[in-house]
Protein backbone atom coordinates (compact mmCIF):
# COMPACT_ATOMS: atom_id res chain seq x y z
CA UNK A 1 0.00 0.00 0.00
CA UNK A 2 1.38 3.43 -0.79
CA UNK A 3 2.26 5.94 1.91
CA UNK A 4 -0.49 8.44 1.00
CA UNK A 5 -3.18 5.78 1.23
CA UNK A 6 -1.83 4.53 4.56
CA UNK A 7 -1.88 8.10 5.92
CA UNK A 8 -5.46 8.63 4.73
CA UNK A 9 -6.62 5.36 6.31
CA UNK A 10 -4.87 6.27 9.58
CA UNK A 11 -6.64 9.66 9.60
CA UNK A 12 -9.99 7.92 9.12
CA UNK A 13 -9.25 5.55 12.00
CA UNK A 14 -8.05 8.45 14.18
CA UNK A 15 -11.14 10.53 13.38
CA UNK A 16 -13.37 7.65 14.40
CA UNK A 17 -11.47 7.12 17.65
CA UNK A 18 -11.72 10.85 18.45
CA UNK A 19 -15.45 10.83 17.62
CA UNK A 20 -15.86 7.87 19.98
CA UNK A 21 -13.96 9.82 22.68
CA UNK A 22 -16.26 12.82 22.20
CA UNK A 23 -19.36 10.62 22.38
CA UNK A 24 -18.16 8.65 25.42
CA UNK A 25 -17.49 11.93 27.27
CA UNK A 26 -21.27 12.41 27.52
CA UNK A 27 -21.88 8.82 28.62
CA UNK A 28 -19.12 8.99 31.23
CA UNK A 29 -20.47 12.30 32.57
CA UNK A 30 -24.05 11.00 32.67
CA UNK A 31 -22.99 7.82 34.48
CA UNK A 32 -20.56 9.62 36.88
CA UNK A 33 -17.82 7.17 35.90
CA UNK A 34 -14.72 8.61 37.62
CA UNK A 35 -12.48 5.87 36.19
CA UNK A 36 -13.75 6.95 32.78
CA UNK A 37 -12.52 10.50 33.43
CA UNK A 38 -9.00 9.04 33.63
CA UNK A 39 -9.52 7.53 30.17
CA UNK A 40 -10.93 10.75 28.71
CA UNK A 41 -8.28 13.25 29.84
CA UNK A 42 -4.50 13.08 29.57
CA UNK A 43 -2.64 13.45 32.90
CA UNK A 44 -1.64 17.06 32.08
CA UNK A 45 -4.96 18.08 30.52
CA UNK A 46 -6.80 21.34 31.14
CA UNK A 47 -10.55 21.90 31.39
CA UNK A 48 -12.10 25.34 31.25
CA UNK A 49 -15.32 27.18 30.64
CA UNK A 50 -15.41 30.10 28.22
CA UNK A 51 -17.25 32.21 30.81
CA UNK A 52 -14.39 31.72 33.30
CA UNK A 53 -16.58 30.07 35.95
CA UNK A 54 -14.24 27.12 36.25
CA UNK A 55 -10.82 25.97 35.17
CA UNK A 56 -8.84 22.89 36.07
CA UNK A 57 -5.24 21.91 35.34
CA UNK A 58 -4.18 18.28 35.56
CA UNK A 59 -6.20 15.10 35.92
CA UNK A 60 -6.68 15.29 39.70
CA UNK A 61 -7.96 18.87 39.51
CA UNK A 62 -10.28 17.90 36.63
CA UNK A 63 -11.68 15.05 38.73
CA UNK A 64 -12.26 17.49 41.63
CA UNK A 65 -13.98 19.94 39.28
CA UNK A 66 -16.33 17.26 38.02
CA UNK A 67 -17.04 16.10 41.58
CA UNK A 68 -18.14 19.66 42.39
CA UNK A 69 -20.33 19.75 39.30
CA UNK A 70 -21.82 16.34 40.09
CA UNK A 71 -22.61 17.50 43.64
CA UNK A 72 -24.92 20.15 42.12
CA UNK A 73 -26.40 17.87 39.45
CA UNK A 74 -28.90 15.07 39.50
CA UNK A 75 -29.56 13.12 36.33
CA UNK A 76 -27.99 14.46 33.13
CA UNK A 77 -28.39 13.49 29.50
CA UNK A 78 -25.72 14.71 27.05
CA UNK A 79 -26.28 14.70 23.28
CA UNK A 80 -23.49 15.19 20.76
CA UNK A 81 -24.84 16.49 17.47
CA UNK A 82 -21.58 16.50 15.57
CA UNK A 83 -17.90 17.25 15.63
CA UNK A 84 -15.13 18.41 13.33
CA UNK A 85 -11.55 17.16 13.72
CA UNK A 86 -8.40 18.73 12.29
CA UNK A 87 -4.98 17.12 12.61
CA UNK A 88 -1.81 19.01 13.41
CA UNK A 89 0.15 19.08 10.16
CA UNK A 90 3.46 18.79 12.01
CA UNK A 91 2.54 16.24 14.66
CA UNK A 92 0.34 13.19 13.86
CA UNK A 93 -0.25 12.68 17.59
CA UNK A 94 -2.08 16.00 18.05
CA UNK A 95 -5.46 17.11 16.75
CA UNK A 96 -8.05 19.83 17.33
CA UNK A 97 -11.81 19.56 17.51
CA UNK A 98 -15.01 21.52 17.59
CA UNK A 99 -18.09 19.83 19.06
CA UNK A 100 -21.74 20.91 19.13
CA UNK A 101 -24.27 19.38 21.51
CA UNK A 102 -26.81 19.94 24.20
CA UNK A 103 -27.71 18.50 27.58
CA UNK A 104 -30.72 18.03 29.77
CA UNK A 105 -29.74 18.43 33.40
CA UNK A 106 -31.19 18.40 36.88
CA UNK A 107 -29.28 21.22 38.58
CA UNK A 108 -30.09 21.61 42.26
CA UNK A 109 -33.55 20.12 41.63
CA UNK A 110 -34.33 22.32 38.61
CA UNK A 111 -34.76 20.79 35.15
CA UNK A 112 -32.54 22.74 32.75
CA UNK A 113 -31.63 22.75 29.06
CA UNK A 114 -28.10 23.58 27.95
CA UNK A 115 -26.77 24.33 24.46
CA UNK A 116 -23.08 23.35 24.43
CA UNK A 117 -20.01 23.85 22.31
CA UNK A 118 -16.61 22.42 23.06
CA UNK A 119 -13.30 23.48 21.59
CA UNK A 120 -10.87 20.63 22.08
CA UNK A 121 -7.25 19.70 21.73
CA UNK A 122 -6.57 15.97 21.52
CA UNK A 123 -3.36 14.04 22.07
CA UNK A 124 -2.53 10.44 21.25
CA UNK A 125 -1.25 8.65 24.37
CA UNK A 126 -0.60 5.04 25.37
CA UNK A 127 -4.34 4.92 26.21
CA UNK A 128 -5.32 6.18 22.74
CA UNK A 129 -6.68 9.62 21.89
CA UNK A 130 -7.47 11.78 24.94
CA UNK A 131 -8.49 15.35 25.67
CA UNK A 132 -5.46 17.61 26.18
CA UNK A 133 -7.59 20.73 26.55
CA UNK A 134 -11.37 21.18 26.59
CA UNK A 135 -13.16 24.54 26.69
CA UNK A 136 -16.94 24.46 27.25
CA UNK A 137 -19.22 27.28 26.19
CA UNK A 138 -22.94 27.83 26.47
CA UNK A 139 -25.47 29.53 24.21
CA UNK A 140 -28.05 29.02 26.94
CA UNK A 141 -28.24 27.22 30.27
CA UNK A 142 -31.78 27.79 31.44
CA UNK A 143 -34.59 26.22 33.43
CA UNK A 144 -36.90 24.34 31.08
CA UNK A 145 -39.93 26.37 32.18
CA UNK A 146 -38.13 29.65 31.33
CA UNK A 147 -36.66 28.56 27.99
CA UNK A 148 -39.01 30.50 25.68
CA UNK A 149 -38.59 33.70 27.67
CA UNK A 150 -34.81 33.39 28.14
CA UNK A 151 -33.96 32.25 24.60
CA UNK A 152 -34.95 35.60 23.09
CA UNK A 153 -32.63 37.57 25.39
CA UNK A 154 -28.86 38.04 25.45
CA UNK A 155 -28.63 36.87 29.08
CA UNK A 156 -29.37 33.19 28.48
CA UNK A 157 -27.12 31.56 31.10
CA UNK A 158 -29.01 31.13 34.38
CA UNK A 159 -27.05 28.22 35.85
CA UNK A 160 -25.14 30.19 38.47
CA UNK A 161 -27.79 32.51 39.87
CA UNK A 162 -27.61 35.87 38.11
CA UNK A 163 -28.43 35.77 34.40
CA UNK A 164 -25.35 36.29 32.21
CA UNK A 165 -24.78 36.64 28.51
CA UNK A 166 -24.53 33.49 26.41
CA UNK A 167 -21.05 32.71 25.11
CA UNK A 168 -22.33 32.60 21.52
CA UNK A 169 -23.39 33.27 18.79
CA UNK A 170 -20.39 35.51 18.25
CA UNK A 171 -22.05 37.28 15.33
CA UNK A 172 -24.66 38.78 17.69
CA UNK A 173 -22.17 40.03 20.27
CA UNK A 174 -20.80 43.58 20.10
CA UNK A 175 -17.83 43.51 17.72
CA UNK A 176 -18.59 39.85 17.05
CA UNK A 177 -15.87 38.17 15.03
CA UNK A 178 -16.66 34.91 13.28
CA UNK A 179 -13.43 34.69 11.29
CA UNK A 180 -12.40 31.69 13.44
CA UNK A 181 -14.97 29.60 11.54
CA UNK A 182 -12.74 29.61 8.45
CA UNK A 183 -10.20 27.47 10.32
CA UNK A 184 -12.82 24.79 10.86
CA UNK A 185 -14.51 24.68 7.47
CA UNK A 186 -11.32 24.04 5.57
CA UNK A 187 -10.72 20.34 5.09
CA UNK A 188 -7.40 18.71 5.94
Amino acid sequence: MNELLETRIKHIEDRQEISDLVFMYGVIMDERDFDGIDRLFSPDATLRSADGVFGADGLQNIRETYQGRFDALGATNHFIHGNVVRFDKDNPDQAFGFVVGHAEVNRDGTAMWVALRYQDEYVRTAKGWQFKDRVMSYMYYTPVDQYAEVFVTDNRVLAYGEATQGDWPDALRPGGDVSWIQDWIQYN
